[in-house]
């Protein structure tokens, strides 16, 4: 395997100021990937399964991730390498950054990781982030990751999730819309809020959040069940075109931002 890739989509963003601060969007995906840097292919050499799995990586989140900055006309900032190596999601010290194998290297070669794949990354967002503030724009963040069927024996019952934090009325309020939005598109969906993880919970997110007031930052996390991914065809682009739509529609809804154009809706059946 390469590499992974950490790419920065720089379109133009789709603002509109109607009387209030205008939105800027950006996109973003952790775990997009499940590539291994060269240097550490001896390292997981037996790990082919591991690295497929839900421990390697987020399974349809970057092509969700792709489409939606695509519709959007936003940045998106996105990596391709496992999350085994290191997860991009986790805040700096965080126990569960390094997988085990990782974990056991020395502290210089872990410190290394951390300067060439996380910080760069991690920079890079928040550089985008801040900018869009800087600007006089509500930075609005969407990142797009999915969950496996089922952990530890437990099925999980939903099929989309939009997590957000209770105390922040933007995200609030965009958390409302797009479940609006996506429920009147697909209502044979299984919606949940802050599931299968609660939205204040360590990640990205949660980290932005620390930097800018509500007021400036408003963080979505979307979770996509995975046995979309796994089924693939029609209704897995479905799903997507519903998910793209939805959100414009929930964006479209608020007078700070007004998206070039909705995408059409897949068949579902």
């Amino acid at each position: 395997m390469s590499a992974g890739r950490q790419d920065v989509h720089r379109a133009g963003l789709t603002v509109a100021s109607r009387g209030h601060r205008a939105t800027g969007i950006v996109v973003s995906c952790e775990h997009g990937g499940n590539q291994v840097p060269p240097e550490f292919r001896e390292l997981f050499a037996d790990a082919e399964d591991l690295l497929d799995s839900h421990r390697g990586f987020d399974a349809g989140a970057l092509v969700v991730a792709q489409e939606l900055a695509r519709a959007l006309d936003a940045p998106l900032v996105a990596a391709t390498t496992t999350r085994l190596v290191i997860d991009l999601n986790r805040s700096p010290g965080h126990r569960n950054i390094h997988s085990e194998r990782v974990a056991a290297l020395p502290r210089e070669v872990r410190d290394n990781i951390v300067e060439r794949y996380y910080l760069p990354y991690r920079q890079r967002l928040e550089a985008l982030v801040a900018g869009l503030i800087a600007d006089g724009h509500v930075a609005t963040h969407v990142s797009s990751h999915s969950f496996t069927p089922v952990l530890h024996d437990e099925v999980r019952r939903a099929d989309v999730g939009i997590l957000y934090d209770p105390g922040r009325p933007g995200e609030v309020a965009l958390a409302d819309r797009w479940i609006a939005a996506l429920r009147a598109r697909a209502p044979q969906l299984t919606l949940r809020r802050n599931y299968p993880y609660t939205g204040k919970s360590d990640g990205l997110c949660t980290w932005l959040r620390r930097r800018h007031p509500p007021a400036d930052y408003v963080g979505i996390e979307l979770e996509v069940n995975q046995r979309h991914v796994a089924a693939g065809g029609p209704r897995w682009r479905a799903l997507r075109a519903a998910l793209v739509a939805s959100l414009v529609a929930a964006l479209a809804a608020e007078p700070r931002i007004s998206p070039r154009s909705e995408p059409a809706d897949g068949p579902w059946s």
